[in-house]
């Protein structure tokens, strides 16, 4: 879309970053994220965010930006945690390290009239994650907000400039969307974010980028995948459509994927190559060996079935970006290598052989774009699934017997989900094997087999992400069930942990 009127977000490596970006959009406004050394590359944004990150201020390769260039915006700028530090800094304060990090909620308090907190409760949580605190104020800056020890938590520049030092773009600050949405407020002539607008201009961009070359597309039957080729079909291109069986699939999701893409007139192409996945995963246990191997056995597989391939297709979203921290001028953490994000791919990125139509959206804006593209609404329901499939919820080493119970503990939990009408009402569920065998009885003899672990989680993005509290009466059946009819399995463990600090997977 045109870098016109927008929402210039620069990322300073914080792991909300693209949450920021979401909940722009979520108010109807077109944002888009940039990093600190490309100001200039900018055009004329109608209000800035600068985000939080992972560094400290007084770190001597800690980000910054140019911010005469910020200046001459003459736009509303929010600083975000470590953004609103180095706003300080930048108006002649400084920052002072703590001796501990303050990680979780607080409660945020109003000390001034200012229309950023207009609609704010007195007493209002929200969410830290930061370890320095600003000192030595400019002499115009007005504290407008304080935490409940009376902690200055944000601050107000000359020149519509201001700072929150805590996360309004996570769910767990209550408020956080009011105070985006009363800081939009004050920029003049925002840019809307339509679906069907960005659908339009990304089938542009496929075509001009594509031309008559043919691409080369993997699907999983997944939301990303599924609505990537259907995109690529609507733009025309010349699309081979090609879904590998890994050895890593849910029960019976081959012959479910190929029936779904049959019902929607898309050919697409089987290559069973789960020997040969499972024959390199054979042994490895780190979790990080076993997701590069499995990206780059995709590409191997690829390469294999087509040949010198002019173009490769991913549906990378936003949130593989950002917790792979692929991207050269990412300031991000690595949190963990997704599967489009291992060193094969960035080869093929570095020769303009990638093409990721979606790398700017969110799961629910990905469903969303299938919609408008008349994708039915089971297929576009179906819950997440991760690249490297199974091997991510098998701790330690794969092998066809712990994925086989894996199978079949997934297939009666979910079957119980759609039983009680709650799969529709989780974001992601699944059940996974704890590589730790217990102490049990099964017809009065003991048993010594593995546990599984249930888990089922809300979220908007995977960026965070909160335990379900599903009825008793599911989990009680579920249990029964697979202590009753799964061989190796005496012990069924329900997963309340959240993201952060948890990961929705296990691996």
């Amino acid at each position: 879309m045109q870098e016109t009127n927008h929402v210039a977000v620069f990322d300073f490596g914080s792991q909300y970053t693209q949450l920021i970006v979401r909940r722009v959009r979520e108010l109807g406004f077109y944002a888009k994220l940039y990093s600190p050394e490309d100001i200039a590359e900018v055009g004329s944004p109608a209000a800035v965010i600068l985000s939080g990150g992972p560094k400290s201020t007084s770190e001597p390769d800690a980000p910054d930006i140019d911010f005469e260039k910020l200046q001459s915006f003459g736009v509303p700028v929010l600083g975000v945690c470590y953004g609103m530090q180095l706003l300080n800094i930048k108006f002649g304060g400084s920052v002072k390290a703590s001796n501990k990090r303050e990680y979780g909620p607080a409660m945020l308090k109003p000390t001034s009239h200012d229309d950023l907190y207009a609609g704010i409760s007195g007493e209002s949580q929200v969410w830290m994650s930061h370890s320095d605190t600003v000192e030595n104020l400019h002499a115009k800056a007005q504290v407008i907000a304080a935490n409940q020890h009376g902690t200055p938590v944000s601050l107000k520049w000359p020149g519509e400039f201001y700072g929150i030092q805590f996360h309004p773009e996570v769910t767990h600050s209550h408020e956080g969307n009011q105070i985006l949405k009363n800081f939009l407020n004050r920029a003049t002539d925002l840019q809307p974010f339509l679906i069907e607008d960005f659908k339009r201009e990304m089938i542009e961009g496929i075509r001009e980028r594509v031309g008559d070359k043919q691409v080369v597309c993997g699907v999983s039957g997944g939301v990303d995948s599924t609505v990537l080729v259907v995109l690529l079909n609507e733009a025309g291109v010349n699309v081979r459509a090609i879904f590998v069986d890994n050895g890593l699939l849910r029960k019976d999701e081959a012959a479910e994927v190929q029936a779904n893409f049959k019902r929607m007139g898309v050919e697409i192409e089987t290559i069973d190559a789960s020997k040969r996945f499972l024959d390199a995963l054979a042994g490895k246990e780190d979790p990080e060996e076993k997701r590069k191997i499995i990206g780059n056995m995709f590409i191997e597989v690829f390469w294999d079935a087509v040949g010198d391939a002019e173009m490769l297709a991913q549906g990378t979203l936003y949130p593989d970006v950002i917790e792979s921290a692929s991207n050269a001028k990412s300031k991000a953490s690595v949190i963990k290598t997704h599967h489009n994000r291992v060193p094969k791919i960035l080869e093929l990125q570095a020769q303009g052989k990638v093409l990721e139509p979606l790398a700017e959206l969110f799961k629910d804006e990905v469903r969303e774009l299938g919609a408008s593209l008349n994708i039915e609404a089971d297929i576009l329901g179906r819950h997440p699934f991760p690249g490297p499939g199974l091997a991510v919820r098998c701790p330690g080493a794969v092998d066809q017997n712990r994925l086989d119970i894996i199978r079949d503990c997934d297939a009666i939990f979910i079957g119980k989900l759609k039983e009680h009408g709650w799969y529709d009402k989780v974001w992601q569920a699944y059940a996974g094997l704890i590589p730790v065998k217990t102490v049990g009885v099964k017809g009065d003899e003991r048993s010594y087999e593995w546990a599984t672990n249930l888990r089922a989680v809300i979220s908007e993005d995977a960026m965070t992400a909160e335990w379900v509290d599903l009825p008793a009466q599911l989990l009680r059946e579920a249990s029964q069930d697979i202590l009753n009819e799964v061989s190796g399995i005496n012990r069924v463990l329900y997963d309340i942990s959240t993201k952060p600090p948890a990961s929705i997977e296990w691996e």
